[in-house]
């Protein structure tokens, strides 16, 4: 069964309110959603969720490496030789989004072809996971009333606090309001999205000594390698390389430098191919990982379902999957359910993310990219 066409498909939806962070904020999810056809007549579907401040890959720019450099040479491959498309992946740096999609549909097609999920391909270590929902940049009070209120309606017991603002106290109360609010069987973990400079951190660590935070994601820019060292060195909790660490030679980088000891993956930017190798990284050096969230829609929460809940290490915590929650809509056809804080995995066959054609063509921004032969 050999790759026939690939769709790179931009469409636009609109969350329902502002989602703010230290490096930037976003309005609207504009994603492309990646579709690789086969002769067969099997799709695989992934969707890319373009982060230019973050990996300065726009909607057009994944559209533009995916119909222009990809497709020509991936186009007439067996949909099974995985190899073979990650070395035409590898062939262009950086595009770390545009390659995981890619890399994520070719899997979605070959667990169809073979009638078996994608989960249970990678390992089926487990069939759900915890969820962590982010909350941040917003007044301390509302932080943790929405908190109350995802743990009513969802069972949601693990947050991820956005942090990275100044002056520093306005984070820091929001953790000890948090804290006070939720009580102490809630996890609450700081990411900071390079917000702060190395001795900023130190200083937030020192004052939120005693809350029980548990992790502390990107505090600041890992170039500033000698002070994160040192930041590593001192804090009480793991720091967590996530934006500093796409691909596994990254994440080698940052864990052998000192400048992490742990690491965020993320199917989105890795695909599952990638996330593979930083994942057998990271259990060979005895390193905790988390799965993480590019602020995926319901499809992108899937891929990142699907591969942690197939091995133990990436099942061991809450896994971020709920930012879905903050669009107006979404492209499935049949929706995710949070239910007791956990999201089951889908038993069918590939990754399981079925398209609504019908809002896809409702939310869809052109009638058709396309390259096929």
């Amino acid at each position: 069964m050999k790759i026939q066409r690939i769709e790179a498909i931009p469409y636009a939806i609109p969350y329902t309110h502002p989602l703010r962070f230290a490096s930037g904020e976003v309005h609207t999810a504009d994603h492309v959603l990646v579709r690789v056809h086969t002769d067969a007549g099997i799709i695989g579907t992934a969707d890319a969720p373009p982060r230019p401040y973050t990996y300065g890959e726009t909607q057009k720019s994944i559209i533009a490496v995916v119909q222009d450099v990809f497709a020509p040479q991936l186009v007439g491959l067996e949909i099974t030789d995985r190899a073979k498309v990650r070395a035409v992946l590898d062939r262009t740096i950086n595009n770390q989004v545009a390659k995981g999609a890619v890399d994520i549909a070719v899997w979605d097609a070959i667990g169809q072809l073979l009638g078996i999920s994608v989960h249970k391909l990678l390992g089926g270590y487990t069939d759900s996971l915890r969820v962590s929902h982010m909350l941040g940049f917003r007044p301390a009070q509302e932080l943790l009333e929405d908190a109350l209120r995802f743990g009513a309606e969802y069972g949601v017991s693990t947050f991820k606090l956005k942090v990275g603002r100044r002056p520093l106290e306005l984070d820091v109360e929001a953790c000890r309001v948090l804290r006070e609010g939720l009580g102490e069987n809630v996890e609450i973990y700081l990411d900071a999205n390079r917000g702060w400079s190395a001795n900023e951190a130190m200083e937030v660590l020192r004052r939120t000594e005693g809350l029980g935070l548990s992790l502390f994601e990107e505090p600041c820019d890992a170039k500033e390698a000698m002070s994160r060292r040192r930041l590593v060195d001192r804090s009480p909790i793991p720091i967590v390389a996530d934006e500093s660490a796409p691909t596994a030679g990254d994440a080698s980088r940052e864990l052998l430098s000192g400048g992490a000891n742990a690491i965020c993956i993320k199917t989105a930017r890795s695909g599952f191919t990638e996330a593979l190798e930083i994942l057998g990284l990271c259990t060979g050096l005895g390193v905790d990982v988390t799965m993480g969230n590019q602020i995926d829609t319901q499809v992108g929460s899937l891929a990142t379902l699907a591969f942690g809940a197939a091995f133990e290490a990436t099942s061991r915590r809450a896994a971020e999957l709920s930012n879905f929650l903050d669009m107006s809509d979404d492209l499935l056809a049949d929706p995710i359910r949070i239910r007791d804080g956990r999201i089951m995995v889908r038993s069918l066959p590939g990754v399981g993310a079925e398209i609504d054609e019908e809002k896809l063509a409702f939310y869809r921004q052109d009638q058709s990219t396309t390259h096929t032969v």
